[in-house]
């Protein structure tokens, strides 16, 4: 039997094994959308905004390790989308996006809602695809799902014109792809896993450096054994965070321009630097020609592209992180670095993550998120916005697994953190879902708080109020002499509770310490609608340690 393109869409997506799809209807994808209004097995999330609709399906697959969909109509709807999906790409998160577009009749001659989503989506993509005929469809599918999901992961797009959506075919679905120009490699070369072995045996001040690329081979197992085997000590990447429980003696925290003082003074003075799935960001590294001086470098990566871009390696090793350390394992003996551990733990003793506890200025940030984790046992999905709540979010919320703290790290996306709750939410309905804002950040998406109170979401929303974009003003204060030009939005701040209220959620606002967990505690009973607490912060409190940028990363800002 014939059935139309948006049906072979549908159906295909059926036989990917897509449960959810994040979407906001238009014009030109009325077929897809009449499709969707009887199907069985696919659950559609209607946004408020397609930036929402994006969001939400990289939160979804970064709680999961699945390729989240999202679906918008062409022209503004497609544009929407911009910046959620050159977020899931810098982060290397499997995405597919689905966008209608003008019929093929009508593509290049300017036509209403028409955009060259091809062209604009080309450097922010790992593949797009422009379909044009209807026998192409189902095909499409299957290869956008299988370069999304293998080797480094990222957002895929599927253009889609609404005649081919109306086109009608009989379907067949293929069992795999043939891709002969697109072959990801995953096993590691023998050779160089023992030249990587000997280095290690060899290495009197050695350190891993895990990033995001761990959590998406899921080698977190292999990982901690490794450490525990040899007993070096691990610091990580934002993105990275979780890949080793961060309450482990030999956990270094995170590393970089907000990382920990010891964890970067450890990486400044290593003799060997073991990355796995770690891409150098500028954030981590700092100033190049200063960065780990000392250090040789063993770099694990499955994109061969990352390796030797910004930093020179020693002993590359292209592949599959999981399939790698397995490998090593077999090869790593227990190392001798008695002294060098003794010294980081005096550097953890003399540099430690602190904070003033005189709240006379208002309440403190850190104690906001160390007692989210203590009432949460330090088991909640944690997302972030971006900014000072997420920085502060990264170090006092000590993450114990993977794929537990979700956060927009290469572009640093303000409006990342709420629809990411809402995707993390629906992909993890039992596990309690914190959003971590900043009065700034939280109002980019604030109209996908309609999304969470229609689906019944229990996400919390914990906005860190300091009527400021705190981490500009930050900037402006250390480095420009305070003169806070435009970031004071105190004064324009809507009630947040009363914006709660609105929409249908539950406000609490805070402004004691004494008040803090009794709010928690009453956000935590809300088990199907969201919840917004708002803590009136410190203003002017800053997050420490911080490198300035382009500094040393042995030339931190500690107080």
């Amino acid at each position: 039997m014939k059935i139309n393109g948006a049906r072979i869409l549908i159906e295909s997506l059926r036989r990917e094994g897509v449960e959810v799809v994040f979407g906001y209807p238009g014009g030109v994808v009325l077929p897809i959308y009449d499709a969707l209004y009887d199907v069985e097995g696919i659950r559609h999330i209607l946004v408020r905004h397609e930036q929402g609709a994006v969001h939400a399906a990289d939160g979804y697959a970064r709680a999961t390790g699945r390729v989240g969909v999202c679906l918008a109509t062409s022209g503004p709807g497609a544009c929407n989308l911009v910046s959620g999906i050159a977020t899931a790409h810098m982060d290397s998160i499997p995405l597919v996006a689905i966008t209608g577009q003008v019929k093929t009749t009508a593509l290049g001659k300017d036509s209403f809602q028409e955009a060259d989503v091809t062209g604009i989506m080309m450097p922010i993509v790992k593949h797009n695809f422009l379909v044009k005929d209807v026998c192409d469809l189902a095909r499409t599918v299957k290869e956008a799902f299988h370069i999304a999901s293998t080797g480094r992961p990222g957002p895929v797009v599927i253009d889609l014109p609404t005649d081919v959506c109306s086109a009608t075919m009989e379907f067949s679905y293929p069992e795999k792809v043939n891709m002969p120009g697109y072959k990801p490699y995953y096993e590691g070369h023998p050779m160089q896993v023992k030249n990587a072995a000997r280095l290690i045996k060899k290495a009197k001040q050695p350190i891993i450096l895990a990033g995001g690329g761990v959590v998406t081979a899921g080698a977190s197992a292999e990982l901690t054994k490794l450490a525990r085997l040899t007993g070096i000590p691990v610091a990580t990447s934002l993105m990275g965070k979780g890949v080793f429980p961060e309450d482990d003696p030999l956990s270094l925290g995170m590393l970089g321009m907000h990382g920990t003082a010891y964890s970067n003074y450890a990486v400044h003075e290593a003799d060997l630097l073991i990355v796995i799935g770690a891409r150098f960001d500028d954030r981590v590294t700092g100033k190049l020609d200063t960065f780990a001086p000392h250090a040789a470098v063993i770099h694990i990566d499955i994109d061969p592209a990352e390796i030797g871009k910004s930093v020179a390696v020693d002993v590359p090793i292209v592949g599959d992180a999981r399939n790698i350390l397995q490998m090593l394992l077999k090869e790593a003996k227990p190392a001798e670095i008695t002294a060098w551990r003794e010294r980081i733990d005096d550097w953890r003793e003399q540099y430690p993550l602190n904070y003033s506890c005189d709240d006379t200025d208002g309440i403190k940030p850190q104690a906001v998120i160390e007692t989210i984790h203590r009432l949460t046992g330090g088991k909640a999905i944690i997302t972030t916005e971006v900014g000072q709540n997420q920085m502060w979010a990264a170090q006092f919320y000590k993450a114990s697994r993977p794929r537990q703290f979700i956060s927009s790290g290469g572009l640093g996306t303000m409006g990342y953190g709420l629809p990411a709750a809402i995707g993390a939410q629906i992909a993890c309905p039992n596990d309690i879902v914190f959003d971590i804002a900043g009065d700034g950040s939280i109002q980019m998406n604030i109209q996908e708080m309609a999304t969470a109170v229609s689906n019944k979401l229990p996400i919390k929303i914990a906005i860190l109020n300091n009527g400021y974009l705190g981490m500009v003003r930050q900037w402006q204060q250390l480095f420009y002499d305070r003169r806070y030009s435009h970031t004071d939005i105190g004064y324009t701040n809507p009630d947040f509770i009363k914006l709660a209220e609105a929409y249908g959620a539950v406000g609490i606002r805070v402004q004691a310490p004494e008040e803090v967990e009794p709010a928690l505690q009453r956000a935590l009973e809300c088990t199907d609608v969201p919840c917004i607490i708002d803590f009136i912060i410190a203003r002017e409190e800053n997050v420490m340690p911080m490198i300035p940028a382009g500094g040393s990363i042995d030339k931190m800002m500690i107080d």
